[in-house]
């Protein structure tokens, strides 16, 4: 028995992990010199005011959008690598 339960933990493990349905983008680490060009980003995705997407950008790590299908979380992750961050989902 304890091999089947072995098996089983395997593919739910396998399966939760082709399920994921819900992805973060976080901005690990950003240029310097980027950084309006960042925050004007950031604030094109949130409903952030200008000090709010100051004061999150400067908080790297830290998740900017939570919960976003994986083609939006890639699409939004593509425009800020163009902004100059580092970023991961």
């Amino acid at each position: 028995m304890p091999h089947q339960d072995a098996a089983s933990g395997s593919t739910g493990a396998e399966e939760a992990a082709t399920r994921k349905t819900a992805f973060d983008v976080k901005i690990e680490k950003y240029e310097a010199a980027a950084k309006i060009n960042i925050i004007k980003e950031v604030r094109a995705v949130t409903d952030l005011g200008l000090k709010e997407a100051k004061e999150l950008v400067e908080k790297a790590p830290v998740v900017v959008r939570s919960g976003l299908p994986k083609e939006e979380a890639e699409a939004l992750a593509a425009k800020l690598k163009a902004a100059g961050v580092a970023v991961a989902l």
